[in-house]
C-alpha cells in the first residue's frame, strides 16, 4: 500500500492508505482528529471543511493522493492548546453553535474568508458561507459572528 507525508496542523504524518482514500478519513481514523465530521459525503453541506493551503475545502471526497504536498489545518490546529482562534470566541459570544455539528466547517470555512476578505460585507458572508448547511438554522448568528471576529481579527 502506498505511503505519504501529511502536513496537517504543523507537523508531518507519515501515512498509509490507498491513493483515492478519502482525507477526511485519514484524519479522522488514522490521525485521532475529529472536528471535521462526516456528514452528507457528497462535499455539499461543509461539514468536513479543513484548510488546505489556506482554503477551506470539503475533506470527505478529496483523495489523499492531491493534498500530499499541502499544509492541511483541521480546527484542532488552528491555535495553540487552551486559546481561542477570534472566530471561535466569536461563535461562542454570537451562540453561533447550536448542536455543534456544522461548526468546525463554520469556523474554519470563517477564517479562510477573514483571510482573503478582511472586511467582508452581508453578500461576501453569505457567498462564502453558502454551501455549510445548519439544521439547527443559525445563520444569523453565525454571519453576526464573523462580522465580530473581522472587527477583531482586522480593526
Amino acid at each position: 500500500m502506498p505511503r505519504y507525508n501529511l502536513h496537517v496542523n504543523g507537523r508531518t504524518h507519515r501515512v498509509e492508505t490507498e491513493p483515492e482514500t478519502p482525507l477526511l478519513f485519514v484524519l479522522r481514523n488514522d490521525l485521532g482528529l475529529k472536528a471535521a465530521k462526516l456528514a452528507c459525503g457528497l462535499e455539499q453541506c461543509g461539514a468536513c471543511k479543513v484548510l488546505v493551503d489556506g482554503r477551506a475545502v470539503p475533506s470527505c471526497r478529496l483523495p489523499v493522493v492531491q493534498v500530499a504536498h499541502s499544509q492541511i489545518v483541521t480546527l484542532e490546529g488552528i491555535n495553540p492548546p487552551g486559546k481561542l482562534h477570534p472566530v471561535q470566541r466569536a461563535f461562542i459570544a454570537e451562540q453561533a453553535a447550536q448542536c455543534g455539528y456544522c461548526t468546525a466547517g463554520m469556523v474554519l470555512a470563517a477564517i479562510a474568508l477573514l483571510d482573503e476578505h478582511p472586511h467582508p460585507d452581508d453578500a461576501t458572508i453569505r457567498a462564502a458561507m453558502a454551501r455549510h448547511l445548519c439544521r439547527c438554522g443559525s445563520y444569523d448568528r453565525i454571519r453576526r459572528a464573523i462580522r465580530r471576529a473581522a472587527q477583531e481579527v482586522n480593526p
